[in-house]
């Protein structure tokens, strides 16, 4: 007897269908592909250096360009013939000027300046060797003048200079030291942290 096509198949739970493919682990991440980790780790160490390089020959090249051809490193110099025509021109005191230095003297500031006690002339140097050398001329009373400039500045015997004048030897601030010209009308100081060979050149080239 052939069974009803319309009858109802057994109760049960229906087959379960295998797959072949595992599943996939939901936190886990899909390899790379070969060619990515493959140019990972082509860059070694010398390549990174190699780049490195690369970005610095130009910067360096452009630094010694500044430096050598632009004068990047040298000091911004100044003419001080308009203060020292200032200077004269006030005639608060008598005025001298550095003459024959050469041009490895740089000037570098120059200023007159007149307040209630008194004028002051100021022109600063960078000198062959590289260091700072001011010239100070004034006739602001000097027991006011010399603590201003040199601070705690004391006096060290006569520096006896080929010009014949009275100059002293002073500490100054710091590691400066400074040549005084004491007299009844002004004060002169060549003071700076340049070595005092420098510094008597510079005093005793005053005209």
């Amino acid at each position: 007897m052939r069974p009803d096509a319309g009858a109802t198949p057994p109760d049960g739970p229906p087959a379960l269908v295998e797959s072949s493919a595992p599943a996939a682990d939901a936190g886990e991440r899909p390899a790379p592909p070969p060619g990515r980790e493959k140019a990972r780790s082509e860059r070694s160490p010398k390549d990174m250096v190699l780049s490195l390089l690369i970005l610095l020959v130009p910067i360096a090249l452009l630094i010694a360009f500044y430096r050598g051809f632009l004068g990047g490193d040298s000091p911004v110099t100044v003419d001080p013939a308009p203060a020292l025509e200032q200077a004269r021109s006030a005639n608060a005191f008598p005025v001298a000027a550095p003459t024959g230095l050469g041009d490895d003297w740089r000037t570098v500031n120059a200023r007159f300046r007149t307040e209630a006690d008194g004028a002051t002339l100021r022109i600063g140097y960078v000198t062959p060797e590289g260091r700072g050398a001011q010239l100070v001329e004034s006739n602001v009373p000097a027991e006011k003048l010399l603590p201003a400039e040199l601070s705690d500045g004391q006096p060290q015997g006569p520096a006896d200079l080929p010009d014949g004048l009275s100059w002293q030897r002073y500490t100054a601030r710091g590691n400066e030291q400074a040549l005084v010209l004491l007299e009844p009308n002004r004060t002169v100081l060549v003071v700076g942290d340049a070595r005092e060979s420098e510094l008597r050149r510079l005093a005793t080239s005053l005209r």
